[in-house]
Formats: structure tokens, sequence, C-alpha cells
């Protein structure tokens, strides 16, 4: 289902990098983020609830442009 919030979000393996970007248009980078992470979120119903709960507040982050 496409969120409302999430744009598109992509997992990097080989760094253990998650990078979101919002429906603004803002990047995120998530850092350590243990891939069984991220394919859960791509099973998730609902993507920005599913990032809210087990993703916001739990992992390291920078901003990109």
């Amino acid at each position: 289902m496409p969120s409302s919030v999430i744009r598109h979000f992509w997992y990097d393996p080989a760094h253990h990098k998650m990078d979101v970007v919002f429906t603004s248009g803002t990047r995120y980078t998530y850092h350590d983020v243990p891939e069984d992470t991220y394919r859960a979120m791509k099973r998730a119903f609902s993507k920005g609830q599913y990032f809210n709960v087990n993703v916001r507040d739990r992992y390291r982050f920078s901003r990109e442009n």
C-alpha cells in the first residue's frame, strides 16, 4: 500500500543504512539498521506506522539535502 508520508525508501546492506524520502522531499539516512527491519518495513501494510514504531527514534540518522 502506498504511504501518505513516505515517498520511497531503500536499503544498503553493505553499510546497514536505510534511506527514507518523505513526501515533503526530505531525505534521511538511518544508520546501523538491521536488514530484517528493512524487510519488515517493506512487508508492512502501513509503512508510516511501521517506521514510527520501529525506526524513528531507534536509530542514529543524518539528514540529507
